[in-house]
């Protein structure tokens, strides 16, 4: 029935054309009685949005969560600290009454057992949404927070296989993300200029082509279970001296650090590291001012090295320490810090609860006042936000995907 409907209106259409009874070639005169064919229908609806990838989906949760803070409460979520013994109310009271990002564990934070320490990080993770980062620094052997982390580091690795740096990384990782720790201060990627270096016994190679392949396997090691912190960047190897007491310095210049301390950065941040500490020595052929407070290695990090992650400073109470009077004052400390690039300001030496609090409002007054722009500050708070939103191994890998 509907065939024959169809083909009766075609011959009616046929015959209407061809009758000359006032249709013109725009179509029936007015009182024909022709009825006139609907235009065909176009598909020009808007094609539906795809889903946002894992990254995108981050950072929307990321920018929701810092659009809706205070310049104040951004600040203080950009600082990491350091709160005295192992009262897990006592920690979490610390980090909610300041509103601070993070907390690191130093030594007198540790009870017997990682039975004890994951309870007492239990109570902390759930301080505050997002999640607090919790850090240490557990490079094992003679930097070591654990205890029971009795696993090979340093000058051990560095006469060992790349495969074995991988390994015992990978089951310190474990051993930290089981106790509720989720980022580790443990990769020294420093290349020492020989075995009498400050540093030598901590590094994973003794060239930067041998410390390259450990920092890289390490990273790998750390990948899914804890968030990778690269140390202490530009490097401290050509930098002699101890930088708790001092600013230790080098004449390096650049092009030779791009041949040699920058190889186990530039592999390590291939690898995936989600952070980069930034030390407190000075390359005077490139920048006087401390590494740490240096625009322009926050510079060569972004944009040579290609670190796209979360840049923090070492403790900040090491340049309380190094006696050099334009140092002398922490909220002045982190400003320059924040200003130069970092995006998480760690305190602890001589950082008690009055100084914490000064930094954090030094912070948000240096941006209210246009000292340091506000994007500087959003730009760290949302980096940070995603590292505390995200879980171990969720954010992106460079030259992945």
């Amino acid at each position: 029935m509907r065939l024959r409907r169809f083909a009766a209106l075609l011959a009616l259409s046929a015959l209407l054309a061809g009758t000359g009874c006032g249709a013109s070639a725009a179509g029936p005169a007015a009182g024909s009685g022709a009825v006139e064919t609907p235009p065909r229908a176009t598909d020009d609806a808007t094609p539906e949005a795809p889903d946002p990838t894992p990254e995108e989906a981050l950072r929307e949760r990321a920018e929701a969560y810092v659009d809706a803070r205070s310049t104040r409460e951004r600040a203080a979520g950009i600082v990491m600290a350091a709160a005295p013994g192992t009262d897990a109310g006592a920690l979490a009271a610390f980090a909610a009454e300041t509103g601070v990002g993070g907390l690191i564990l130093m030594g007198d934070n540790i009870p017997a057992d990682a039975s004890a320490l994951a309870q007492l990080t239990g109570v902390l993770s759930a301080a505050a949404e997002p999640p607090l980062l919790i850090a240490a620094d557990q490079e094992g052997g003679s930097v070591s927070r654990l205890a029971w982390d009795a696993l090979p580091a340093g000058a051990a690795l560095q006469s060992s296989e790349p495969a074995a740096s991988e390994t015992a990384f990978a089951e310190r990782a474990a051993l930290l993300a089981s106790a509720g720790i989720d980022v580790n201060f443990g990769i020294v990627a420093d290349v020492p200029r020989g075995p009498e270096s400050f540093i030598a016994a901590r590094a994973l190679g003794a060239t930067p082509e041998a410390s390259a392949e450990r920092v890289a396997a390490a990273v790998r090691g750390d990948r899914g279970l804890v968030r990778s912190t690269l140390k202490h960047f530009p490097g401290h190897g050509a930098a002699e001296g101890d930088s708790h007491v001092g600013i230790p310095s080098t004449p390096e210049p650049m092009d030779d650090w791009r041949a040699s301390d920058a190889l186990p950065f530039r592999a390590g941040i291939d690898a995936g590291a989600e952070l980069l500490m930034f030390g407190h020595v000075a390359y005077t052929a490139v920048d006087a001012t401390p590494a740490s407070l240096s625009a322009e290695w926050h510079r060569v990090a972004r944009e040579e090295l290609g670190f796209t992650g979360v840049a923090v400073t070492d403790d900040l109470g090491m340049l309380l320490s190094s006696g050099v009077p334009e140092y002398a004052d922490p909220a002045a400390n982190a400003v320059a810090a924040l200003a130069a690039g970092n995006d998480l300001i760690l305190v602890i030496a001589g950082h008690d609860r009055a100084a914490v609090d000064a930094v954090i409002a030094g912070l948000a007054a240096a941006v209210d006042s246009g000292t340091v722009p506000e994007e500087r500050l959003r730009e760290a708070a949302l980096r940070v936000a995603e590292l505390r939103l995200a879980g171990p191994g969720e954010l992106p890998v460079p030259g992945e995907g």
